[in-house]
């Protein structure tokens, strides 16, 4: 049968031949099943869990603090993204025992790859298997401190008759991975491929099934990954984890925005630079625009690391509140770094680029933005102000142009000039006259 009767849609139907699983455990033969009985909130036991470590600045910091023991952590990325890379450096960096499983690499290429990072790992264990029967009786015999499955698509449970990849093997071997991590205590990682559209293959309960959902993020032909945690039942989803991939794997970047505005070329016009936060970090990035009469009648908006429907209606809010004729002009908007910035504080330094570059006036050296522009064209304040102007005072920025109404007054802060404005009009006054 092609179509679904319910959403008649084509070639959505999947067969799936599920097999009654046994009553005893497959990979443990000392397995029980405790008996639960509902007891009230007060009386549970709370047990304090010490975090985990992995030894790596950048995903202690997206995690909240390391590792939960008994935790199932999903990780997804872009093939070439450096998913298999960035586990074995964790793998590899442990001083406790780790089983490494992969299904898409033999045990020789995983050796040149630890050999080409340069790191060697006593602890770590390596297991080519994609069963998860094998994989699992592997771990009880050899128990390790952390599990990693390279990828959960490859794994599959024999007593399933469909392919490895589809939904049922995905869900049973998630499934498996699950009732091992919590019975055993100890923190397993999957590795998760995605689909053409960016989403996690596989079905959708197998977010909802982990704990936390990592998404590995960036552009192969630029030099920087970017770490986001989607989903963290033991910390804060706010967090950013910039990586840098050079010969010897992926190098955590403890001063982002020192190499993002490095390169960064004075006197131009359509640049300026926005003080966005990400989690508990500010970073400085430069936003470039180009705008230039429209030649082939519509108007192009393009951007590249911005949100093109934010960026349109800033559009508006310029052609309306402050009469700049833009719509018969195309707009090229484009964030440096290969990153891409959801904060709305960088508003303000997408408007200024804009207008710096319609202009043809660039910005004076050492200015900075950090706002979000409304509807009106009223200036909005942005949380975490004062560990914005502290960046840019490091970095040697000297005006910094912040919302009127976010409580902070005119004058020196944290070594650098503090301009409120309360409106884009007073912006563009501000910047050219």
């Amino acid at each position: 049968m092609g179509q679904c009767k319910s959403c008649n849609a084509w070639n959505t139907l999947v067969e799936e031949i599920l097999e009654r699983p046994s009553t005893e455990s497959s990979w443990s033969s000392d397995a029980t099943v405790p008996s639960n009985k509902a007891l009230p909130l007060s009386d549970v036991h709370r047990h304090e869990q010490d975090r985990r470590p992995t030894h790596d600045k950048e995903l202690d910091r997206v995690l909240g603090g390391g590792l939960v023991p008994g935790s199932l952590v999903l990780l997804g990325g872009e093939p070439g993204i450096g998913k298999s890379t960035l586990l074995l450096q964790v793998a590899l960096l442990q001083g406790e025992k780790v089983l490494y499983v992969s299904g898409e690499e033999s045990a020789q290429q995983i050796r040149m790859r630890a050999e080409r990072i340069g790191l060697h790992g006593p602890g770590c264990h390596v297991l080519t298997e994609v069963s998860t029967r094998k994989i699992l009786q592997a771990a009880e015999q050899l128990k390790p401190d952390m599990l990693i499955v390279d990828s959960i698509q490859t794994s599959h449970n024999p007593q399933l008759d469909s392919a490895p990849g589809s939904i049922s093997q995905i869900r049973e071997a998630a499934a498996e991975f699950l009732r091992y991590a919590k019975s055993r205590h100890v923190p397993v990682i999957l590795v998760g491929h995605i689909t053409k559209d960016g989403h996690l293959a596989g079905p959708k309960v197998l977010e909802h099934m982990v704990d936390v959902v990592l998404q590995f993020e960036g552009d192969r032909h630029h030099l920087f990954r970017m770490l986001r945690a989607l989903k963290n039942r033991f910390g804060s989803t706010q967090e950013l984890g910039i990586y840098q991939m050079d010969g010897k794997g992926l190098q955590g970047v403890a001063n982002p925005s020192g190499l993002l505005l490095g390169q960064r070329e004075e006197g131009l016009s359509g640049s300026a630079v926005g003080i966005p936060s990400e989690g508990m970090q500010p970073l400085l990035v430069e936003v470039q625009a180009l705008v230039s009469s429209a030649v082939y009648g519509t108007p192009q908006r393009s951007c590249t690391g911005f949100d093109t429907r934010r960026l349109n209606m800033l559009l508006a809010v310029l052609e309306k509140r402050c009469g700049f004729r833009l719509g018969a002009k195309d707009v090229f908007l484009n964030v440096t770094g290969g990153l891409r910035v959801e904060d709305p504080a960088l508003d303000l330094a997408v408007c200024a680029a804009i207008l710096s570059s319609n202009a043809d006036i660039p910005i004076p050296h050492g200015m900075a933005f950090a706002a979000e522009v409304g509807l009106g064209g009223e200036i909005r304040p942005v949380h975490r102000m004062e560990q914005r102007m502290n960046e840019a005072g490091k970095l040697g920025f000297d005006t910094v142009f912040c919302a009127k109404q976010s409580g902070i007054k005119a004058g020196i802060h944290h070594g650098v000039n503090v301009v409120p404005v309360q409106r884009m009009e007073a912006l563009v006054a501000a910047l050219f006259g």
